[in-house]
């Protein structure tokens, strides 16, 4: 499995709309992609528009391959990309160690 971790500062105030639009995008767009897993959105506490999202992917390729060289990436990022303040940061993580 692979996780997939995008840091996301999104404009001022727009908090409500940006998570609707996430699940939105997820539930439309993202789900239907091989190898899409799950996701969750989690926001800050510390600074109000920062959120990081984390999908879970079966490999690396289904995000880089399957998902982004499609015509479902930009659909999503229609859902989103309004929102950014500045551009979105992302990165591939695998577990190594986890507790039960």
């Amino acid at each position: 499995m692979i996780h997939e971790l995008t840091s996301i500062q999104i404009q001022p105030g727009k908090q409500k709309e940006f998570e609707a639009a996430v699940a939105q995008g997820v539930e439309s767009v993202i789900r239907h992609s091989k190898g899409y897993i799950r996701y969750n959105l989690n926001h800050s506490l510390a600074k109000p528009e920062h959120y990081l999202l984390h999908i879970e992917w079966e490999t690396l390729e289904n995000h880089m391959v399957d998902f982004r060289e499609s015509p479902a990436f930009p659909k999503w990022r229609g859902f989103i990309s309004e929102f950014f303040a500045e551009a979105p940061s992302t990165e591939h993580f695998e577990t190594v160690n986890t507790s039960a």
